[in-house]
């Protein structure tokens, strides 16, 4: 098998598939657990070859993150039951006989993530208010996962992190690199001086840059080149495309490269 195969295997628990382990998931992250990323490639090839009402699957997923065959827990009767027909389900797997499938699978639960993301927040797992971070040349990297909510056509419903770099005080590189979870809204986010006020309604005129319109399980990037230390503040909102009072989650991470101080080897 390990010529042939990467074994492994992942909790139910964290991927959100044990709906009543939620409230356990966000009392882990209360206490500095970092979320399975559900964006991941891998992660959505896995919930992707799920079986409904299945407890537990097998599965056999290409390099190209293509479920190959799948073998539910409670299915493993002939001819794939015993160590003989596990070894068959792998073989017609890697022959591309697609063992278990193309029976319907399951979509990743985005109402469930959408569930949990909210029960997290209103346990106090994920912060919703007084997010910031802050840079240093010893701690240039620091990440933020929170939610945002779309206020609708024309409005800002913001998520707000503070971002403090006045250390680099020759400046540098904020780069803000932003993962979107993989409920039906896209994100939108605005990168602020941090004594701009962000505006509420109309388009965000008073942003340094931005990034609009991420779509879910996707990634945004935004660089900003800063003169001199400084605080900023990140808003995140759900996209204008978005229904109102829709929310998804994000993670946020947050870098400086800075600029070379004199006496500084290159």
């Amino acid at each position: 098998m390990n010529e042939n195969f990467i074994n492994t295997w992942v909790s139910n628990v964290e991927l959100g598939r044990t709906r009543n382990k939620r409230a356990f998931i966000a009392a882990r992250i209360q206490q500095g657990y970092k979320p399975f990323d559900k964006t991941r490639p891998l992660a959505q090839a896995i919930m992707k070859g799920w079986k409904l009402r299945s407890p537990a699957d097998s599965l056999v997923i290409s390099t190209d993150l293509d479920v190959m065959g799948r073998l539910p827990v409670n299915e493993r009767i002939s001819p794939y039951n015993g160590p003989k027909g596990y070894l068959l389900f792998l073989q017609e797997s890697l022959a591309e006989k697609r063992p278990g499938l193309p029976e319907p699978a399951r979509e990743p639960p985005s109402s469930d993530w959408n569930t949990f993301l909210e029960t997290a927040v209103e346990s106090g797992a994920i912060a919703n208010d007084s997010l910031s971070v802050v840079l240093t040349r010893e701690h240039p990297e620091q990440e933020v996962l929170s939610i945002f909510r779309a206020a609708g056509q024309g409005y800002q419903d913001y998520t707000v992190v503070e971002i403090d770099t006045t250390v680099f005080k020759n400046g540098g590189v904020l780069t803000i690199t932003i993962s979107v979870g993989n409920t039906e809204s896209p994100g939108s986010f605005d990168l602020y001086d941090g004594n701009t006020a962000l505006p509420r309604e109309g388009p965000p005129d008073g942003a340094l840059t931005s990034a609009w319109d991420v779509p879910p399980g996707t990634k945004g990037t935004i660089e900003y080149p800063f003169q001199q230390g400084k605080v900023f503040r990140l808003g995140a909102t759900g996209s204008w495309l978005s229904e109102k009072g829709k929310i998804n989650g994000f993670l946020a991470e947050f870098s400086v490269e800075p600029t070379p101080e004199k006496g500084d080897k290159k």
